[in-house]
């Protein structure tokens, strides 16, 4: 069984330790782009894949390449057909990130009902007469809309409901599981219906071909005009233009973004400009805990396909 491991991007030391210690080789890369990554990983068994794209001429550049780890919860940027042909097994981390990210989430909801970042900014200027001039709210009582229910959505859920006392509003075509018992939570039977009856909307959906610009013109516009729009999802479903029309003909009441259509986004972007917007750069995930716990689930994950045991979050190859 081959031990070495290409790293194109370094990893949190918990996950680098716990390779180590079980007599894992290291190899660190030296860039992300499919030109230096097939070339390095040539020799490897290995790899623990954050961003760069591994396609088929990675795949194919080590024959003896076993396993492809992701780092996180998404792989769109894995050949997964070719990995498929070609025998290696990829395996993902579905669970490490999502406290991190809704922790992140409630903070953008709060961060917009109290208007924080325009507050603050105007009390660093002096302007202290805006405490009585800007109004902000509570979010007790205010419905939030939930697009997309799965294990980020329902824990964005639990800690609105327990910890904000929101009521909770679910759209999702494809989850069947709702808190039992709870007066707090209510399905929604169209995404329409949601965004109407929100006052908060937070999308929580994968990107594909069905939920692109799934947040388009005629979706803002059936928000309430005094709602906010979350996304700490994927900056592809929702299509930014619309979005910059809504926020500027006051469809609704502003936005909380961690993640831009182009990323980074251009520094023009209108959005840079807007006080009524929230921006973090796609760092909701990176938190010291999370971090850890990717690195950490990435190795064991490599591990157990060089080892011959079933990965517990598996893609393709090895999962039975």
């Amino acid at each position: 069984m081959g031990k070495k491991i290409l790293l194109p991007q370094d990893i949190a030391k918990a996950g680098k330790n716990w390779l180590l210690e079980r007599g894992y080789e290291l190899k660190p890369g030296s860039g992300i782009t499919s030109e230096i990554m097939a070339r390095e990983v040539k020799g490897c068994s290995a790899v623990i894949a954050r961003l760069g794209e591994f396609n088929e001429e990675v795949l194919e550049s080590e024959p003896g390449l076993k396993v492809i780890a992701r780092h996180g919860a998404g792989y769109v940027n894995i050949d997964i057909e070719a990995a498929k042909r070609l025998g290696i097994s990829v395996t993902y981390d579905p669970v490490s990130n999502i406290g991190s990210v809704a922790e992140h989430v409630i903070a953008l909801i709060l961060g917009c009902s109290k208007k924080l970042i325009y507050m603050d900014r105007e009390t660093r200027t002096g302007n202290y007469k805006r405490r009585n001039e800007v109004l902000t709210i509570e979010t007790s009582g205010k419905i939030l809309g939930i697009a997309g229910y799965g294990r980020i959505g329902r824990l964005v859920a639990e800690k609105a409901r327990y910890g904000l006392g929101m009521k909770i509003l679910v759209y999702d075509p494809i989850a069947s599981v709702l808190p039992e018992g709870d007066a707090s939570t209510e399905r929604a039977d169209s995404l329409e219906m949601l965004l109407e009856r929100s006052d908060f909307v937070s999308i929580h959906m994968p990107l594909n071909s069905e939920t692109t610009k799934i947040m388009g013109k005629k979706q803002f516009k059936a928000m309430k005009k005094t709602a906010y729009f979350i996304n700490a999802a994927r900056g592809g479903l929702a299509d930014e233009k619309a979005l910059i029309e809504a926020l500027e003909n006051g469809w609704i009441a502003g936005a909380a973004l961690d993640v831009f259509e182009k990323e980074p986004p251009d520094f023009h972007n209108p959005l840079m400009q807007m006080e009524q917007v929230i921006l973090s750069p796609h760092n909701a995930a990176l938190t010291v805990d999370a971090m850890d716990k990717m690195a950490l689930t990435a190795a064991k994950s490599v591990d157990d396909v060089l080892s011959g045991r079933r990965p517990e979050y598996c893609v393709v190859n090895g999962c039975r």
